[in-house]
């Protein structure tokens, strides 16, 4: 469970802090992919497609570091 203290009565900061702890625990993402009912091959298209990112921007990361 996630829990934002709110201190000073600092009441938008912890909207804030809230709102990035929850597009970090990625359930945004959740919602929005289990707005609609996806076809099982589609699910899996969109699995290796995400993979593939995944990966490509690991690679850049790595290219990057080796560069410097």
């Amino acid at each position: 469970m996630i829990e934002v203290k709110v201190s000073n009565d600092q009441v938008d900061r912890a909207m804030r802090d809230l709102k990035r702890k929850l597009i970090k625990e990625g359930l945004f993402k959740e919602l929005s992919r289990r707005k609609f009912n996806i076809k099982p091959s589609l699910a899996k298209r969109l699995k290796r497609a995400q993979a593939e990112k995944i990966r490509k921007k690991e690679a850049r990361r790595e290219r990057e570091r080796m560069e410097r």
